[in-house]
């Protein structure tokens, strides 16, 4: 009997160490492994003051002021006006095109201030108003910026992005090195703010603020390019914290979009791209 129960212990124990080793193996293969940068963007994980914006949350106002409700002054067109006018409008944006060359030529700053301008008319939750857009115009930011962000960009293309992406994107003969970082007069880089501060200091809630400050970029994309001006929609991956820190940006505001804007150059050229018609995008119920 003793010795059939020694043979059941060296059966369990053989049981134990068959099961473990490979996790162990496995373990020790993942400690020889080079680490890699995870794909993510360091700005959605740069959380360090979420924490307090929830123990403040029992502290904020329900209301900062009452707001005078006013009659609406609105423009209303004929019919066919309203055709021509929505047709018209179509056929400016149907010509807006992503433009990697960008001509070092100055653009008035009247206009930079205007296209801005026409970004903060864009709808927010609660009227927050939740974004701040940079102009840089100083060579040297510009270039720390390209540096920045190329740097990043390599990674990415190597390593992040994986290779079904690079794959799509060859088609645009896109990759890592941005000279219209460099070359374009102007760079707007866009920043949500994920909370804001009332006029007591306290944290105040930006509801929807990503949503808010995408819509924000859509009015300024068709701003500049009713304006005449050429710009390429850019999210470099994971350069929020370096960009914020570069520009002097508080914690609170986190990079969603950088646009450089200018003329496109005399040798600009851009894929032959069609876009969907309007019955593969739009559904009538």
């Amino acid at each position: 009997m003793l010795s059939l129960t020694a043979v059941l212990v060296a059966v369990v124990c053989v049981l134990i160490v068959w099961i473990f080793k490979p996790a162990d193996r496995s373990l020790q293969k993942k400690e020889r492994e080079p680490e890699t940068r995870p794909w993510v963007d360091e700005d959605l994980k740069d959380s360090t003051d979420l924490h307090q914006v929830q123990e403040d949350v029992d502290e904020w106002p329900e209301s900062e002021e009452d707001v005078e409700h006013i009659p609406f002054s609105h423009t209303r067109y004929p019919e066919k006006e309203m055709a021509k006018r929505s047709q018209e409008f179509y056929e400016l944006l149907n010509k807006r095109r992503s433009v990697r060359f960008i001509s070092n030529e100055p653009v008035p700053m009247e206009v930079i201030n205007n296209v801005i301008k026409a970004a903060g008319t864009a709808p927010s939750g609660a009227h927050t108003e939740p974004w701040t857009f940079v102009v840089v115009k100083d060579p040297d930011t510009k270039h720390k910026i390209r540096e920045i962000i190329e740097k990043e960009e390599e990674i990415n293309y190597m390593k992040r992005m994986g290779q079904r992406w690079v794959t799509d994107l060859k088609k645009l003969r896109t990759n890592w090195v941005k000279e219209y970082l460099d070359t374009a007069p102007v760079l707007i880089l866009i920043f949500k703010q994920v909370h804001g501060f009332t006029a007591s200091g306290k944290k105040k809630v930006h509801y929807y603020n990503e949503i808010s400050v995408s819509i924000a970029c859509g009015i300024l994309l068709a701003a500049l390019q009713n304006a005449g001006l050429v710009t390429v929609t850019t999210t470099p991956l994971n350069c929020g914290p370096p960009l914020r820190m570069l520009l002097g940006r508080p914690p609170h505001e986190k990079l969603l979009m950088l646009l450089p804007v200018g003329y496109p150059s005399k040798e600009a050229t851009v894929p032959d791209l069609k876009r969907k018609a309007l019955d593969q995008i739009m559904v009538t119920v």
